[in-house]
């Protein structure tokens, strides 16, 4: 390599750099313990959609984010602990939902952490809370530290968590408290009970305090229990919140002091991280992470960097659709893109090990200023190995490093690994292995032993090592596709059918939608069987977000993307799907969902709104007006069809054409309204804080088929058309052909003739007395036509 210089002393080795920077990596020198590099799974829903993924790419997936020597090799995994709540881009899932009824299999994230530790054992494992689900509220009051009766209810809770880690065969190594809420109220009690509640259930795991601001030092200072109780600093975004991450000391003035109070405790022995940074894109903000890993230590000694997020796997309308490591965004494509971050972090990752000691006397700025790039140096414990990280994203001109390496490290031959980040730069640039040096054997007048010299070019990250790891993973991504709008889910065929599923692509941006068994009647009062989905969290939850509705509703389809780059193909659809309220509220059909804003402060979107006691609306909501989003938007359209009542089934079906939205209840018209405001979007289902279940969910690009019921009567039965969990393969949830006209006369009748012993399901289609007829609901035995019928089915022409 042109920039790579073997030996000091060599001819050239100084000709054409501007800077040189001379190094001298010593073994009997020392620093503080490295504790890792590493990333966020949560904060709002953004792993979501990587468990949707196929088999092989989300195996190679996982592989780029926690495999030794293939890709990031991520090695602190933090886990949301989940409340059912919105916690940025979406909502996850609560182990315990209601007081007692814990389900450890609900959600993604101990799934996720349990893949990890499959290819990593030696990863460290996190946990912390955004949101907790409602019965944890003390007064109604939305604050996660609330006392009762002399205790925390929010430290039981999580101590059943760890449990559910436990059963799980993982370990938490970290855990936290209510994610950037301090300081407030009772924290600093509330973590001297958690240190007291681990010891005495005989964990070893340390407590990260704070994870907002500098205060948690200054409060730590000043009581020293609480400094006995934190093992911790955590401390977000230090280097400045999405930021270029040129400095990592704290400025403003009114946190200087607290900063300083975390320095000098520091020094006293305490840890501090950078518990979150990041919040960067996976394909532009490589830059800023280089330098932030690097510089958090040299500018205020922090010991470990977290990224948020680890994956940008969720849908791309919303607000921080592609921060993360890697993108994995399309499920249904298998397309992902690791991108340069991923490569970022290996140059820390693949080649030091948590418990490494830096060497601060080689570790600084090259030529002493900032502009020119850092360097950090650490050594194994053993002093058999040591690596050293060098960026120069900002440098102005190519420049030297000479490495000088004694102190009982190795002085044999050495590896180098670099990564262009300039914008040009393709795939094939980033984390490339350069040719090995050979440093000085310590012959001859000028030589000394151990020494090297290296050219560096500006807009890279390098590292060198001792170590003989390193590897970069090889497996390739599909092409990127549209979501099909053909898309039909009856919720039945989950693997394992275990309780607290996600419905395939469904992606809940508050409350939590699982699968589970259908319970109540059907239209003609017999029990529904199989398996539905239900939105299970009762009552809001203690929120993290501040959104003025804050109503559960999840999402799923081709979605416009964030950054205007990409307008969905989801434009003439209809959505349908049955619905069930267990208790008085609301339920919701969503379609041409467009961007969300940031924390769920507004959606661009239409809702078609059914109460119990039947009330419908057709409502539109919009993204720039937070206060319209209050109300859940405006109303177009309104009437009633009469009580519904609780606990039976009923079809709410909502078509998009044009300018034109025709809501459907029970098969029947119950309104239209002309519209311009949104063009296309997503789908999706939506309630109130209470119980209701879903089936037969249907989105359909025909637009004939907005009467079309979904209705299911023993749910494990499949559709003529063959559908089933996840598939869209473009037949309707009933099995009949998309493109049946609800219109079509004269012809014979090719459609199978009625029988009143076979049982129906919504939107399957019969001949009966020279009539086609399709089925509004699950039906058996009442006659098309007949007096008995009672509308569960719709004439749609002869034959």
């Amino acid at each position: 390599m042109t920039y790579l210089n073997q030996a000091a002393g060599a001819p050239g080795a100084e000709q054409g750099a501007a800077v040189s920077t001379s190094i001298k990596v010593d073994g009997s020198q020392g620093g503080g313990t490295f504790d890792g590099v590493g990333a966020i799974s949560g904060g709002g829903g953004n792993t979501r959609l990587l468990i949707d993924y196929p088999d092989k790419q989300r195996n190679e997936i996982l592989d780029y984010l926690f495999k030794p020597g293939y890709g990031a090799q991520v090695q602190i995994l933090k886990l949301e602990i989940g409340g059912d709540a919105n916690t940025t881009d979406g909502s996850e899932p609560s182990f315990q939902h209601t007081k007692g009824d814990i389900n450890c299999d609900a959600g993604y994230e101990l799934w996720l952490a349990k893949e990890a530790k499959k290819r990593n054992p030696d990863i460290k494992l996190a946990g912390l809370a955004w949101a907790a689900p409602h019965w944890l509220k003390v007064n109604n009051a939305n604050d996660f530290y609330a006392p009762k009766d002399g205790a925390f209810p929010t430290i039981d809770y999580l101590m059943d968590w760890m449990r559910c880690a436990t059963d799980n065969e993982l370990t938490i190594d970290y855990l936290g408290g209510w994610n950037e809420r301090y300081p407030r109220g009772n924290a600093d009690e509330w973590y001297k009970k958690l240190s007291a509640t681990l010891k005495a259930k005989k964990y070893a795991t340390k407590i990260v305090g704070g994870e907002h601001e500098w205060h948690i030092a200054e409060h730590m200072k000043k009581d020293r229990a609480l400094r006995d109780a934190i093992d911790v600093m955590g401390v977000h975004y230090p280097c400045g919140y999405m930021s270029e991450a040129k400095s990592c000391v704290e400025h403003a003035k009114d946190r200087r002091a607290a900063y300083a109070d975390s320095q000098e405790l520091v020094k006293q022995g305490k840890t501090l991280w950078a518990s979150e940074n990041g919040s960067q894109p996976f394909d532009t903000g490589a830059r800023q992470v280089a330098r932030a890993i690097n510089r958090g230590y040299i500018d205020s000694k922090m010991t470990a960097y977290i990224n948020w997020p680890i994956v940008a796997s969720l849908y791309q309308n919303l607000h921080f659709s592609k921060a993360g490591l890697l993108l994995a965004d399309q499920p249904w494509s298998g397309a992902y893109d690791p991108g340069p971050t991923t490569w970022v972090m290996a140059h820390t990752a693949q080649f030091t090990n948590p418990g490494w000691k830096y060497i601060d006397s080689a570790s600084g700025y090259l030529g002493g200023d900032a502009k020119n790039g850092s360097y950090v140096t650490l050594r194994s414990p053993e002093k058999n190995a040591y690596s050293a990280v060098i960026e120069t994203v900002d440098a102005p001109a190519e420049q030297t490093a000479t490495f000088t390496v004694q102190g009982g490290l190795p002085t044999g031959k050495v590896h180098v690994w670099a990564t262009n980040l300039d914008k040009s730069a393709q795939p094939s640039d980033y984390f490339v292995q350069q040719e090995d040096i050979t440093p000085m054997a310590g012959s001859g007048i000028a030589a000394k032993a151990g020494s090297f010299t290296i050219k560096l070019k500006p807009g890279y990250v390098y590292t060198v090592t001792s170590t003989e790891r390193g590897g970069k993973g090889t497996a390739t991504s599909p092409a990127r596709a549209a979501f099909d709008k053909n898309h039909a889910d009856d919720f039945e065929g989950y693997a394992g059918a275990k309780r607290g599923q996600q419905a395939k692509y469904l992606t809940a941006m508050n409350g939590a939608f699982e699968i589970g068994k259908c319970t109540g009647k059907n239209p003609n009062g017999q029990d529904r069987g199989g398996s539905c989905l239900r939105q299970e969290a009762l009552g809001e939850p203690i929120r993290w977000t501040d959104e003025p509705y804050s109503d559960p509703y999840t999402l799923i389809g081709d979605a416009d993307s964030e950054d205007k780059t990409y307008q969905s193909s989801w434009t003439d659809y209809t959505v349908s799907s049955d619905v069930m309220l267990e208790q008085a509220g609301h339920v919701d059909l969503l379609g041409r969902v467009g961007i969300q804003a940031k924390n769920n402060n507004g959606l661009a979107a239409y809702f078609l709104q059914l109460t119990d006691k039947g009330e419908w609306s057709i409502r539109r909501t919009v993204l720039d007006n937070k206060e319209k989003w209050k109300g859940m938007g405006t109303p177009l359209k309104a009437g009633t069809v009469g009580t519904l009542g609780l606990n039976t089934w009923h079809t709410m079906a909502l078509t998009f054409q044009d300018d034109t939205i025709t809501a459907k209840i029970d098969g029947k018209e119950v309104g239209t309204v002309t519209d311009t405001a949104h063009k296309a979007g997503q789908a999706g289902l939506g309630s109130g804080w209470g119980h209701v279940q879903y089936d037969n969910f249907k989105v359909s690009a025909s637009s004939e088929n907005a009467g079309a019921t979904a209705g299911n009567g023993d749910g494990g039965r499949a559709t003529s058309g063959g559908t089933n969990a996840g598939s869209s393969a473009g037949a309707s949830a009933g099995g009949a052909d998309a493109g049946t006209s609800a219109g079509a006369t004269g012809g014979s009748c090719t459609v199978p003739a009625w029988d009143s012993s076979t049982t129906y399901i919504g939107g399957e289609v019969v001949s009966h007395n020279r009539s086609q007829w399709r089925a509004n609901w699950w039906t058996q035995g009442n006659e098309p036509g007949g007096p008995t019928a009672w509308g569960a089915w719709e004439k749609i022409g002869t034959c």
